[in-house]
């Protein structure tokens, strides 16, 4: 165990977990609702320190980030536990039933060596969520910057404005999980609120780290068509032109009797984020042209991709090859 940061002593035997907006009150031997930071006799600690449940290489592209480095290696690792409570959890084995099972210790000078053997630009800390083994991510982070590899966060976006802006100077990219427009969603489907969400995207905005957002398109839950319109509206006022990629529910761990998204949901919301973001995906299913990226000017193929790979790669500098348009995102 770790003794973790961000908590506050309230007394002899209790404590207050500030890392995320739920504010765990915990008395002496509780676990916060995330279940992997545990109340040890008046002291708060991390009980996943150096404990990854996974370490995979991955194409940066199943982040997914479309505008970061792309057909780039990316070492993903994750830990035990999360701090919603989402019924569609894809990851809910590892995320919300794991057993305390014995797991292998890889300390973070490890996961950087991992990482420089495997010629991987990048770090991504992911699978479950990373807030919740934020000690780890961050003594991560930090050596990665040292030794110039990236450092990425696949997130659901639910921390606290101190421990983010402590982490932020070791970010270079983030894909956001905004679940929905919708704070009845939110509460109903993951115990949580949208405005924390929404908070941590306009800060990471502000501190000028390369955001790409995902939303899973759950049938008669979150495919109303205004509300995704509205949310749109919000990232081109609030964070500017970056990607948003839509993704293919399945059914799945509590909402398994709902169907799979339909592919004309996932289009019509794809047609209504392009009357205010340029760069609109598909995502979680194969289809011909969804995954590419297109000059939002001349409407040349820019990038072309099959489902992880990328075929084709028009970009020159970071500027579309036929009409020199400037590309935004983060390119080798």
């Amino acid at each position: 165990m770790k003794e973790a940061m961000y908590y506050k002593k309230l007394t002899a035997n209790k404590v207050k977990c500030l890392l995320c907006p739920h504010f765990c009150l915990l008395s002496e031997n509780k676990k916060g609702l995330c279940r992997v930071r545990k109340n040890n006799k008046g002291k708060l600690y991390s009980l996943i320190y150096n404990k990854p449940c996974s370490v995979n290489i991955d194409p940066i592209e199943k982040k997914p980030l479309y505008h970061f480095h792309p057909a780039s290696k990316t070492l993903s690792i994750g830990t035990n536990g999360c701090n919603l409570l989402c019924l569609n959890c894809q990851n809910y084995e590892i995320s919300k039933e794991f057993k305390e099972i014995k797991i292998k210790e890889v300390k973070p000078e490890e996961i950087i060596e991992i990482a420089k053997k495997n010629n991987c630009k990048s770090i991504s800390y992911t699978y479950t969520e990373p807030t919740i083994f934020y000690e780890y991510m961050l003594d991560i982070a930090r050596l990665a910057k040292k030794s110039k590899i990236k450092s990425v966060i696949v997130s659901n976006g639910y921390i606290n404005e101190d421990p983010l802006k402590e982490l932020i100077p070791y970010l270079d990219a983030v894909n956001i999980d905004l679940k929905a427009f919708n704070e009845n969603f939110y509460t109903k489907n993951c115990n949580a609120q949208l405005e924390p969400v929404l908070n941590t995207l306009k800060l990471l905005k502000k501190s000028n780290i390369w955001i790409e957002i995902t939303n899973l398109i759950i049938p008669r839950l979150s495919d109303n068509q205004k509300e995704i319109e509205k949310m749109c509206q919000w990232i081109r006022k609030n964070l500017g032109n970056i990607p948003i990629h839509f993704s293919r529910f399945y059914p799945y761990y509590k909402l398994d009797y709902i169907q799979e998204t339909p592919l004309i949901t996932l289009r019509k919301a794809s047609n209504t984020a392009k009357k205010y973001l340029d760069y609109v995906y598909i995502g979680n299913i194969l289809t011909d042209k969804e995954e590419n990226t297109y000059c939002p000017k001349c409407q040349s193929l820019i990038i072309e991709r099959h489902g992880f790979e990328i075929l084709k790669n028009n970009l020159k500098s970071g500027k579309c090859s036929n009409c020199k348009k400037v590309i935004p995102g983060i390119w080798d």
